[in-house]
């Protein structure tokens, strides 16, 4: 007979936060749901009409309860929410260093696609104790990235990009589950994560399919593409230039500021006249429809990529 565990294994970082966070309710929960049942019960016995002449004498209140019973909730209230916010602000944002990974979901599967070119469906290697970020989108309809054992879950979106951040701190396989409804296969929607000790990590890694990276073939999307003609590297062409893009405020025809992250990257790819970059004409053509999820995510990792190292398309033939 298999033992039913108690609750998943913390396999990350965050993972006894959000236990703690969670008992804590737990228990505020069950000692209130005990005392209120308790005090019904007692009141019911001690306040009983003894017979049907009985009045009982009016109560006019208790200012000291009154304040005890709204303080208290309210303390708890602060507690938790103190709590949680702290909790969620510090798991936001992945750290600098962490490897970033691209993850697409589909009826009814997932699509992951590594910085190096290995892509994998329904599974995703990752090395033990690195930061890992995953930014995802969906190609149809609304799925959810849900990892039990890291207490990690965000919904995937069609047309955007979102992202989580996870830290393993253990070996292992664990569940990856699609956590929202996407149809009538959403129940077979399910994978695993495969955390594995960097020496193998890497060398799964070396053992995948050669190919090109997923820089190198944003880069011959970025060449096939045309997007150079306009968008020279010293500013000069009728587009502003990408070099050192990623991660800049970015100033509009509107006054607004925005940062070029990979959501703002892609809207200017599939949108491009969403938010005009001051002092340009929004004459750039929508790439909308033209380009598939993977070459989006590719260019996108190509143009995050410029200004640190440019990568270059590989070559026919070589490795």
């Amino acid at each position: 007979m298999h033992n039913l565990p108690f609750q998943p294994d913390q396999a990350s970082t965050i993972a006894r936060s959000v236990d703690s966070l969670y008992f804590f309710l737990t228990a505020i929960t069950l000692f209130f749901t005990g005392l209120i049942f308790l005090t019904i019960f007692y009141f019911m016995i001690k306040y009983r009409r003894r017979s049907p002449d009985e009045r009982p004498r009016a109560i006019e209140g208790s200012v000291p309860l009154e304040v005890l019973w709204t303080a208290i909730p309210t303390f708890l209230v602060a507690v938790v929410f103190v709590w949680g916010s702290t909790l969620y602000f510090e798991n936001s944002e992945a750290p600098k260093g962490s490897l970033e990974i691209f993850v697409t979901g589909k009826q009814w599967m997932w699509k992951a696609q590594h910085p190096e070119g290995q892509r994998e469906i329904n599974e995703l290697h990752v090395p033990l104790g690195r930061p890992v970020k995953l930014t995802m989108t969906s190609e149809d309809v609304i799925h959810d990235f849900f990892v039990p054992a890291f207490r990690v879950k965000k919904d995937v979106l069609p047309g955007r990009y979102t992202s989580l951040w996870f830290e393993p701190t253990q070996v292992g396989t664990f569940h990856l589950f699609c956590a929202q409804y996407c149809g009538a296969f959403h129940a077979g929607m399910i994978g695993s994560i495969v955390v594995e000790e960097p020496d193998a990590y890497e060398s799964w890694l070396a053992g995948g399919t050669p190919g090109e990276s997923i820089e190198q073939a944003g880069a011959k999307i970025y060449q096939q593409s045309g997007c150079g003609t306009c968008h020279v590297d010293d500013g000069t062409g009728l587009g502003p230039t990408l070099l050192g893009l990623y991660g800049q405020p970015v100033h509009l025809t509107t006054g607004e500021t925005v940062t070029a992250d990979e959501a703002y990257i892609r809207e200017s790819i599939l949108l491009p006249k969403a938010k005009i970059v001051a002092g340009y004409s929004p004459i750039m053509p929508s790439f909308q429809g033209q380009l598939t999820e993977e070459q989006l995510n590719n260019l996108v990792a190509y143009l995050r990529a410029l200004g640190k190292e440019q990568p270059k398309p590989k070559e026919a033939g070589k490795p």
